[in-house]
């Protein structure tokens, strides 16, 4: 079930570290902890903030780095980015990032209310709660955006609690009011059937990996209300009741759904395989272990390519000579109405190759073999780990060596990164594949 063989050699002083091991089958604990030190050495993990505490999605070297909109916020991204400064340790890092949401929601309060309470039609995508903004500022930009992403307002909601049920960020009554509007919010627009952008922010349809972020945050906030009976009432309220039954409602629907992305009957919509569903096995964990195998079987089989892996077939978001074909002001732009234009530039399997995902595939392998001690899970999560470090910017680079690009496109027949580079979710999701190949070296 492994992928291609990666197309790029490990940089030099990565291979001078692992070559001693004569072969992936015999990796050792050390040599694991000297990649993430040389890394670390070599600025892969910087991760700059904001002086609000937020991350901005990439920082990049590239002259019209300022077209591409990605010095903004997204929430999605920095759930991600301060989960994993979480889980590696730097805890502080990742609160001080979910409180600067917090008071960011607390601007959006109106919209959730408003939606709640029926002033307003979800279909009005503007005035739904705001998942890109001004880090800066904590404020709204003024553009037109894909806001309707049920998966950024969850995974926020999500964070928070995890957060909170550690002890390690408190609450406020206040805090907590807002935090109530959200399960309320997904009952309102029936999140089991909304459409939404979700993780690639394009056109609206009913996504799985949208479902089951809102399934994982109402179970984990459902906890919060149980371990404190004073925030049943705060603001609008809500019970940890409500959050379980709505979660089994997007339960349900996964059940319909799964191992698919959207099984709508609009042939534009349908979607067999995508990678943003591994996202449900880790770090959401909303997945029986059977079905998580089949996702991650059909991601990389169908998926996975020398470089990287696709997000999707058909996907042309920096698809071939993608610079040449769309001028920088358009790159990365509102496709949520249609993304036909742009989908028609598309050469079918040169869609770019993402290197999120690697990563991910070895971590969901580590958890297998921690739980299971198969040997071939073990295998599974080396392999793609390898992927992944193969996948850092080489020294003859426009970026320079050692960076975590978004993804590899075709250009004028060579792949190369494209211009979101670094990524910062890409760094965290590389970061992670190593801490979890320490715990797995080290069971």
């Amino acid at each position: 079930m492994q992928g291609p063989a990666p197309a790029q050699p490990l940089l030099p002083e990565l291979a001078a570290i692992l070559s001693p091991a004569a072969s992936l089958e015999t990796w050792s604990l050390a040599q694991i902890r000297e990649v993430t030190r040389l890394l670390i050495e070599k600025g892969t993990f910087h991760f700059p903030t904001l002086p609000t505490g937020l991350f901005a999605a990439a920082t990049s070297a590239a002259d019209d780095f300022h077209l591409t909109g990605y010095q903004n916020v997204w929430v999605r991204d920095n759930v991600h980015v301060a989960h994993g400064h979480f889980l590696w340790g730097e805890t502080e890092t990742a609160v001080r990032d979910v409180r600067a949401l917090l008071e960011f929601f607390a601007t959006q309060q109106h919209r959730l209310a408003d939606i709640i309470e029926g002033r307003v039609d979800p279909d009005e995508i503007q005035k739904r709660p705001h998942i890109r903004f001004n880090g800066l500022a904590l404020a709204e930009n003024p553009e037109l955006w894909s806001h309707a992403q049920n998966d950024a307002l969850a995974y926020f909601l999500w964070l928070t609690a995890k957060l909170a049920t550690t002890g390690q960020l408190p609450l406020t009554i206040e805090q907590a009011a807002l935090l109530n509007e959200f399960p309320h919010y997904f009952q309102a627009i029936d999140y089991t059937t909304d459409e939404d952008s979700g993780h690639w922010e394009e056109e609206r349809k009913i996504e799985a990996s949208s479902i089951g972020v809102v399934v994982a945050a109402l179970k984990l906030w459902a906890v919060i209300l149980d371990e404190h009976p004073e925030f049943r009432t705060a603001g609008r309220g809500a019970t940890s009741e409500l959050c379980a039954a709505l979660a089994h409602r997007g339960e349900m629907a996964l059940e319909k759904i799964l191992p698919n992305e959207c099984i709508q009957a609009n042939v534009r919509k349908q979607r067999a395989v995508d990678s943003a569903l591994l996202f449900l096995i880790w770090p959401l964990q909303v997945t029986t272990q059977p079905m998580a195998r089949s996702i991650v079987k059909n991601v990389i089989e169908q998926l996975a390519g020398p470089y990287g892996v696709k997000r999707y077939l058909g996907d042309s978001y920096w698809c071939a000579d993608y610079r040449t074909l769309v001028s920088a002001e358009k790159r990365s732009t509102d496709y949520s109405g249609s993304q036909e234009t742009r989908d028609k530039l598309l050469k079918r399997g040169y869609e770019a190759q993402w290197c999120l995902f690697d990563p991910i595939i070895s971590i969901i392998a580590g958890e297998w073999y921690r739980s299971h001690g198969q040997p071939e899970d073990l295998a599974l999560q080396k392999f793609h780990l390898e992927r992944a470090l193969s996948q850092l910017t080489q020294p003859d680079s426009r970026f320079g060596p050692y960076k975590c690009p978004e993804s590899y496109f075709c250009e004028a027949g060579q792949y190369i990164p494209n211009d979101i580079t670094p990524l910062l979710w890409t760094q965290a999701n590389l970061r992670l594949a190593l801490h979890a190949m320490e715990q797995s070296l080290a069971s």
